[in-house]
């Protein structure tokens, strides 16, 4: 997400108010994770908004709307593709990736479906695939021709990392509806394109998180070092708490790497923050 109500208090607090808090968000970080495509299409309106509110620089990665993944499962849908991606058109210069996000009942036997539907895709759009069947994770046959699939698409496989999620008791009704919601998967480090996303999420425990984060900074530079564009994701159980996340992986990642440094975000300044959380 690129606002949320406690952000104006917070981390956006030493800005002027402006119409939007994407142009905010914008000047600290350089992507988004934008799934507000996957519940609902936006206006055109909305969408010359979000170009108006970024830079050439930005990076959006939106999903694929849910009718085309849960719904259809990617079969007859060829229309709603072509809709949403005219409706996007505008962005294309500020379009980094669609995340193709699929149900868990895609299993194996439907990657024809999946290979058809890559295959479908226009040339220049980078395309991320997140699964969540579990055979795509046991290291089997299935991984194995997934895998395959993708790099010979030079599609992306998204890499889910919630083991900091799961980690310690459920202490509280957040962190529990959180847990049902967010699949318990293996981590599998793989970079099928040239454009891996992880999606790591978090928990409330420092501890916990910078133990989880530590391998990413390892792996993130190295696929800097092969010329990989690299996304990366930071979610907490409650999202408003995520920029702290993100700003944890910074610290870490600047240490590691001091001659290639990330840019703080503002909250740096502002460690007082940590204590709310």
């Amino acid at each position: 997400m690129w606002q949320h109500n406690h952000w104006s208090q917070s981390w956006f607090a030493h800005y002027p108010k402006s119409k939007t808090q994407l142009s905010l968000y914008a000047k600290e970080c350089n992507t988004v994770e934008g799934n507000t495509t996957f519940y609902s299409l936006p206006n055109e309106e909305s969408i010359s908004r979000w170009k108006e509110a970024v830079d050439k620089g930005f990076r959006f990665a939106f999903k694929f709307h849910q009718n085309i993944t849960h719904v259809h499962q990617l079969q007859h849908c060829e229309e709603e593709v072509a809709q949403q991606l005219v409706l996007l058109s505008p962005l294309r210069e500020n379009l980094g990736v669609m995340m193709l996000q699929l149900p868990a009942a895609f299993g194996p036997n439907k990657l024809p479906v999946l290979a058809n539907f890559l295959a479908s895709l226009p040339k220049w759009l980078s395309v991320a695939v997140e699964v969540r069947h579990l055979e795509f994770f046991a290291k089997g046959d299935a991984e194995v021709a997934l895998n395959q699939l993708l790099m010979g698409c030079g599609a992306n496989r998204v890499i889910m990392d919630t083991r900091a999620l799961f980690t310690g008791p459920c202490d509280s009704t957040l962190l529990e509806d959180v847990r049902k919601k967010k699949p318990r998967v293996p981590v599998n480090v793989i970079a099928t394109g040239n454009t891996p996303i992880v999606r790591f999420v978090g928990n409330d425990k420092d501890e916990d998180n910078i133990r989880c984060l530590r391998p990413w900074v390892k792996k993130v530079i190295q696929w800097q070092q092969e010329g990989k564009d690299v996304y990366f994701f930071c979610h907490r159980p409650d999202n408003k708490d995520a920029p702290w996340l993100a700003q944890q992986f910074i610290d870490l990642y600047n240490n590691a790497a001091p001659q290639t440094p990330f840019t703080d975000l503002s909250i740096k300044a502002q460690p007082e923050q940590n204590r709310l959380f």
